[in-house]
């Protein structure tokens, strides 16, 4: 479980479909093999540590859900280490289980911040809420205003220089994945892929506020 508050941008060594190995020195501390890393929001297993960083295990399916399959050496990762419990929570609970990707439609300059339109399926956007949550790329957002097709995120300036988003452009790639408070929420009302619960039963047990 992570918590969407990135701690290093890590830069890709190598990359196949197989093996990724990344450069960083700050998520090195305190890791062992087997523990988890976020890279771009997907929650990976280390499998190997040097002094120059770290490698972990793709999947196919990792590929499939992600844009980790479109990484090149040289590019930047956002990393974040595993929350500890007890720890801090200053964003939302992430798992790293990817949703799938979006595509990132406009990034307009907005005062001291900057807003990103980011495209993204239907099957994503029902659990997309206006003030909501949503990571992008591993990063916690709260969403400014959502459609049918996509949504928009504000990006402050600290958020700019110590994440990737700072250097996305219109047409960029991101990962996606939706707050699973809400995904559990549909799936009580019957919107997902369990049976459904009545509203009466969920407004008894405070899940609802008329």
């Amino acid at each position: 479980m992570f918590t969407g508050i990135i701690e290093e941008i890590g830069t890709v060594n190598t990359v196949s479909a197989e093996r990724l190995a990344v450069r960083a020195t700050l998520v090195l501390e305190g890791t062992k093999l087997g523990d988890s890393i976020s890279v771009n929001g997907v929650c990976l297993t280390v499998t190997q540590i040097d002094a120059a960083g770290f490698s972990v295990g793709l999947m196919a399916e990792t590929n499939r859900r992600s844009n980790l399959g479109e990484l090149r050496p040289g590019d930047p990762l956002n990393l974040e280490r595993a929350l500890a419990f007890g720890g801090h929570l200053g964003g939302h609970l992430v798992q790293g289980h990817v949703d799938t990707t979006g595509r990132v439609a406009a990034v307009t300059p907005e005062g001291a911040a900057t807003l990103l339109r980011i495209d993204a399926p239907a099957e994503l956007m029902r659990y997309v809420a206006p003030k909501g949550f949503v990571s992008v790329d591993g990063i916690s957002l709260t969403v400014v205003a959502r459609d049918g097709s996509g949504f928009r995120v504000s990006i402050v300036g600290f958020t700019s220089e110590h994440t990737t988003l700072g250097t996305r452009r219109a047409g960029d790639s991101v990962n996606l994945e939706a707050d699973i408070i809400a995904k559990y929420v549909a799936q009580l009302l019957g919107q997902g892929d369990a049976g459904g619960i009545s509203r009466e039963f969920l407004q008894n047990h405070g899940f609802l506020v008329e």
